[in-house]
């Protein structure tokens, strides 16, 4: 069990969580939730002992495994296979220290290293790690690449594995779907569903935390509130227990203003002095209830496009890859006006791929790209937001593309995508994951375009700006190509999915339910991945 009595939290000089009393026990699976900047990782950190409590306790079991996953990894020159095995510890330590004893030909530390190994079930190490890079989206032939060769988003991935590799008895996750295609999501899913200690997560996406938790801890104005299930039950109880408290509110303001009118009336009377009294000794008694406070909401819009042709894009006989490469083979592709398409395929089987040859940033090897003369793009990439300019505003990016325009209409407009005030002058710099985001898709919007390609858009997006997200899309005239793990997003938008796999595009029949069952089906049979492109 961890325990946490009358804590308090304070980063620097912003007090975070204060008077937090509440226990979590083996077992449960929490989703911890709440808007950007309310301290959960601040909450992990003081967990972990990298961050003293300000006031107040956290008691942790003696002995406590816990396991978490690194946010930086060093350019190692160590086999990924390596890397993550070693996160079992004490499996190393004696691998390694067999590997020694192998080396002086010391057969008797030899022996005694697989007698350890034995006694700890450590012979199935090496495939246990290889099961966690399959799953993460590593192909075999990628199992032996060193370390320092991978991507920062692969080494994400790296570091998960090698935190599941971790015996623990917690297990804290911080946003670990980021950086995972749905194909990884949904095995990870299944993954933690088995894990048998107590799981922290942290995370974004709605699904994954209603197909996970069973406990909700919400942070919000300083407090913690741990309640049963999973986000979508979370909701109706908070929904549920704001109303019971703006009545409780109301009816105590009726009690309160009946009380002081007595008061006031009779408090100079004698004959109703001890009635007055009562009623003084009444008002003060009450709880104080206090009103519902509407949370401030995130606003996000992309206004219809001046033209909406009705055939946008075709690929036709399309060969797309890189250098002589060809990832995708005599790809047919067509987008029409009022089209909201999710492209669905495994990891690495080309669907930024297609969404590049959409663009006209990746060259055809072979075939045509057919494009409207009125076409306007609004493209996301997964790189967009680390191509925002250091030591620039959201109004300096606003004036790099509509020089001219007057500065109000730029403040209006940055105070529709919740950068009011000040906000719209602030440096990029000290933006959160979620702000870069929020202001990349503002700067696309400006633009007013006709298609938008989205490559994984709601990275450090928080649950509120993904739910706005999903309503301005829902409302967006144009035509959408949408790729996302987030599948509650991609439910709500698109009504169409095309399936990336095996070298070919094709329209998929089905919802993502099938698309789970299909990728379950494709792996019982054997199925490879493609290989990783470091």
């Amino acid at each position: 069990m961890i325990a946490f009595r009358n804590f308090a939290l304070r980063r620097g000089e912003r007090l975070l969580l204060s008077e937090v009393d509440l226990a979590l026990h083996d077992g449960q699976r929490v989703g911890v939730i709440g808007r950007n900047g309310c301290g959960k990782s601040s909450l992990f950190a003081a967990i972990q002992g990298e961050l003293e409590a300000d006031r107040g306790d956290v008691d942790l079991p003696a002995r406590l495994r816990i396991a978490s996953v690194a946010q930086e990894t060093p350019s190692l020159p160590d086999p990924a296979l390596d890397f993550v095995l070693s996160g079992d510890t004490e499996v190393w330590a004696i691998l390694q220290s067999e590997q020694a004893a192998l080396a002086v030909e010391d057969w008797d530390a030899v022996a005694l290293a697989h007698q350890r190994l034995a006694e700890i079930n450590g012979y199935d190490a090496s495939a246990r790690a290889g099961k966690l890079l399959h799953g993460l989206g590593f192909t075999p032939d990628t199992h032996q690449t060193p370390v320092s060769a991978f991507s920062g988003g692969w080494r994400v991935r790296l570091n998960l594995a090698r935190a599941l590799m971790m015996p623990s008895d917690l297990l804290l996750l911080d946003e670990p779907t980021n950086h995972l295609d749905l194909d990884a999501v949904l095995w990870l899913e299944q993954w933690l569903l088995k894990y048998p200690g107590m799981l922290l997560m942290i995370s974004h996406d709605r699904e994954f935390l209603d197909g996970l938790c069973t406990h909700t801890l919400h942070l919000n104005e300083g407090r913690a509130k741990l309640y049963a299930g999973d986000y979508t039950r979370f909701e109706r109880q908070r929904s549920e227990h704001l109303r019971q408290q703006q009545i409780a509110h109301e009816k105590e303001q009726i009690e309160r203003a009946h009380l002081q009118a007595f008061i006031d009336r009779f408090k100079a009377s004698a004959a109703r002095a001890k009635q007055a009294q009562s009623r003084v000794k009444r008002l003060a008694k009450l709880a104080g209830t206090e009103p519902v406070r509407a949370e401030r909401e995130v606003r996000i819009g992309f206004d219809d496009p001046p033209k909406l042709p009705f055939s946008l894009i075709r690929l036709n006989h399309a060969q797309a890859g890189y250098g002589t490469r060809a990832v995708l083979h005599r790809a047919d592709f067509r987008l029409e006006a009022g089209d909201r398409i999710g492209l669905l395929g495994p990891n690495g089987a080309g669907k930024s791929t297609l969404v590049k040859s959409l663009v006209g940033e990746l060259p055809l090897l072979a075939g045509e790209r057919v494009a409207h003369p009125d076409l306007q793009l609004g493209y996301f990439a997964q790189h967009t937001v680390e191509s925002l300019h250091a030591g620039h505003s959201p109004i300096d990016h606003l004036k790099e593309i509509a020089a001219g325009v007057p500065t109000q209409v730029f403040r209006d407009f940055l105070g529709q995508w919740s950068f009011a005030g000040n906000r719209a002058f602030e440096r990029v710099d000290g933006f959160s994951g979620g702000e870069r985001a929020r202001l990349a898709l503002a700067l696309i919007a400006w633009r007013k375009p006709n298609v938008l390609l989205l490559d994984e858009p709601t990275n450090h997006l928080d649950l509120e700006t993904r739910e706005a997200l999903a309503e301005a899309l829902s409302d967006f005239g144009g035509a959408i190509v949408l790729v996302s793990h987030d599948r509650h997003l991609t439910g709500l938008v698109c009504n169409t999915y095309w399936r990336v796999a095996d070298g070919e595009v094709a329209a998929f029949d089905g919802d993502l339910d099938d698309y789970a069952a299909w990728l379950r089906a494709r792996a019982g049979k054997g199925a490879g991945k493609p290989a990783l492109a470091a």
